[in-house]
């Protein structure tokens, strides 16, 4: 009996020795962890925290850790680790580019220049209120040996439209000449605020002298400017005159003193402008292109086309530009007064 009681002490003794020395692994503190080398990770919302288990028969409850403390785990303790979740990586956003708006390419717009206007001949007269100016280049390439009546109900009877004279050191055709400064002529008149009707705008046309005045009778023009260059047998001959009918025409005498002024104003300002010598207005009953006129009229002569000097300054832009406009300033004149 004694030898079964010695034996339940010594059990019991061992028990207690055995709790004891449990208690003692489980009390480590954080420090002491921290001084061995391990490392305690902070507590992470993604850890999962097990679930305390009934105390066994015999065995003290473990106790349920306090989540706000820190505890240490138990080096006797074989745990199945938990794995622990991994985050979703975060996607980065992806940046959208600010559209840069396309640099509109620079288109060089020429300066549109605008059509000259075409002003087609009113039989009835009328139109804008602007003073209207006929311009006829004198001549065309082929002429027109056919004869008509140099004046209305004439028995006389000439020639309907020749080629003229040629530049006798440039060789440049007179059509050719009178065509150009005349188109110049036009450019400034519509500046100018003028309505123009050109008879002619190129070479290859079959316009009688006649004809030619009947346009500018049908437009009831202010003013018939006729475009020439001259010749003559002497060479030396030079300078610009202008022609009209005489005061005793007999078809249309009473326009005299309007054409005889409109052939002063541009003489003059065509000399004034170009510098060359001044001739003379020269009256003559003869010009089919003038007897035919209902309008007062001029033939201007700018130069003459067998004097070398002239001959070669006819030739030129320049000189084309200041004929052109010696007579626009002269028809401006004309008005004037």
């Amino acid at each position: 009996m004694k030898k079964i009681r010695l034996k339940f002490l010594m059990c019991a003794v061992g028990m207690l020795l055995i709790i004891a020395c449990a208690g003692c692994g489980r009390n480590k503190t954080n420090n002491d962890l921290l001084e061995a080398g391990e490392h305690q990770l902070p507590a992470s919302e993604n850890e999962v925290t097990p679930t305390s288990l009934p105390a066994a028969t015999g065995l003290p409850a473990t106790p349920t850790p306090d989540p706000t403390a820190t505890s240490a785990p138990d080096p006797t303790a074989t745990s199945t680790p938990v794995p622990t979740a991994t985050p979703a990586p975060t996607k980065a956003p992806t940046a959208t580019p600010t559209e840069v708006p396309a640099t509109p390419a620079v288109t060089s717009t020429p300066t549109e220049v605008p059509a000259t206007p075409t002003v087609t001949p009113d039989p009835q007269g009328g139109g804008t209120g602007k003073k209207l100016i006929v311009i006829d280049a004198g001549h065309q390439r082929k002429g027109n040996n056919d004869k008509e009546p140099d004046g209305p109900g004439s028995a006389t009877k000439k020639a309907k439209v020749s080629s003229g004279t040629t530049g006798h050191f440039t060789g440049l055709p007179e059509y050719e000449l009178n065509l150009i400064v005349s188109k110049k002529l036009q450019a400034i008149l519509l500046e100018r605020g003028y309505d123009v009707i050109m008879v002619r705008d190129t070479h290859d046309v079959d316009i009688s002298n006649s004809e030619r005045a009947e346009i500018a009778n049908k437009a009831d023009a202010d003013a018939f400017i006729r475009v020439h260059a001259n010749a003559n047998d002497n060479s030396d001959v030079n300078g610009a005159e202008t022609l009209c009918q005489t005061s005793k025409n007999p078809y249309n005498a009473d326009l005299y003193p309007q054409s005889r002024k409109l052939s002063e104003c541009v003489l003059d300002a065509l000399c004034a402008e170009c510098g060359c010598k001044k001739r003379h207005v020269v009256e003559t009953d003869t010009m089919s292109g003038i007897n035919w006129c209902r309008v007062p009229v001029t033939i201007v002569e700018m130069g003459f086309m067998t004097n070398e000097q002239e001959d070669r300054l006819m030739a030129t832009e320049t000189y084309q530009d200041k004929l052109a406009k010696g007579i626009a300033d002269g028809i401006d004149a004309y008005f004037a007064k």
